[in-house]
């Protein structure tokens, strides 16, 4: 094991398991529910209080798991579904009837599920681009920064920037943050032709100021060091309200989240909680390698946007 790597166990965020108690359990259609994996997860957000899971799968496969994880299911709604595509198709059906208020990823391939969500005719589409949103804590510390988008945009445009940040905004407001500070990243803090993605950044942080990101203060070009450490932006002389005091990574492409992310967990122990927002509802898209412990925090997170939004 490479000494850099961090032993220390990843820690769900007890705030985000505190603020989610205090709301209805949210109704959450798991998705392909008949694995162990996906099953378990769904029990312990339940024991916790934090969903009120609907099963939706092979109705035998999802008895036979909860009977061997000794999970008492009698009183929980089932829905049967053959197959990835019709757990997927019948989980979108009941979020659009209201009859759930969020999506948890069972054991299906994430696009199968994608796919059903952004269909034109049944989907839950709202004409907001789809973006996920890494919420991110490590342990002993009450802090939080969150990093958008690492897992769904690879090489977004300016305005589906756009779509990421307001997305962004909508996750800050539900968990209490009023005016979060987004902080456009790019390798520099002065637009340059030769990096693109600092062009956009400057873009989107004239459209912001023009009203684009209701409820949200917005700066760009800024690189790592100057959106997390006021001493780094002091040192630039960068003179901004979110340098330094970052809420939230609105990264350039997903190479950069997906690095940004994996070496925060591994490194720092930190747990991630992910949500795909941009749909009518919350969408909890957990990985196999995914600790409990980042479940949880997934869980808790979709159920107090849900009931936010």
């Amino acid at each position: 094991m490479s000494s850099m790597l961090s032993s220390t166990p990843i820690e769900c965020p007890q705030y985000l398991i505190d603020q989610a108690k205090q709301l209805t359990a949210a109704p959450t259609a798991i998705v392909n529910a008949g694995a162990r994996l996906p099953m378990e997860s769904a029990q312990q957000a339940a024991e916790k209080g934090l969903i009120e899971p609907v099963l939706v799968g092979d109705v035998n496969d999802i008895q036979a798991i909860a009977k061997e994880i000794n999970w008492d299911i009698s009183n929980l709604r089932i829905v049967s579904a053959d197959g990835e595509v019709a757990a997927a198709e019948a989980s979108v059906s009941l979020a659009r009837n209201g009859e759930v208020t969020s999506l948890m990823k069972g054991n299906l391939h994430t696009d199968n599920l994608l796919r059903a969500v952004i269909n034109r005719d049944t989907g839950l589409r709202t004409g907001r681009r789809l973006s996920h949103l890494f919420h991110m804590t490590v342990p002993g510390s009450d802090s939080s920064i969150c990093i958008t988008d690492a897992a769904i945009n690879v090489l977004p445009s300016i305005d589906i920037k756009l779509d990421i940040a307001r997305n962004a905004t909508t996750v800050m407001h539900a968990l209490g943050n009023k005016a979060p500070k987004i902080a456009v990243l790019s390798a520099t803090e002065v637009p340059t032709a030769s990096v693109p993605s600092s062009m956009d950044a400057e873009e989107i942080t004239k459209e912001a100021a023009n009203g684009a990101v209701p409820g949200a203060i917005v700066d760009g070009p800024l690189a790592f060091d100057n959106a997390v450490s006021a001493e780094a932006a002091k040192v630039k002389g960068i003179d901004s309200p979110v340098a330094g005091n970052a809420d939230v990574l609105l990264v350039p492409n997903i190479e950069a989240g997906n690095v940004l992310f994996k070496q925060m967990v591994y490194f720092m122990s930190a747990a991630a909680a992910g949500i795909v927002m941009g749909a009518k509802v919350p969408i909890v898209l957990t990985s196999r390698a995914d600790p409990v412990s980042a479940r949880l925090a997934s869980a808790a997170l979709a159920s107090i946007v849900a009931s936010a939004t």
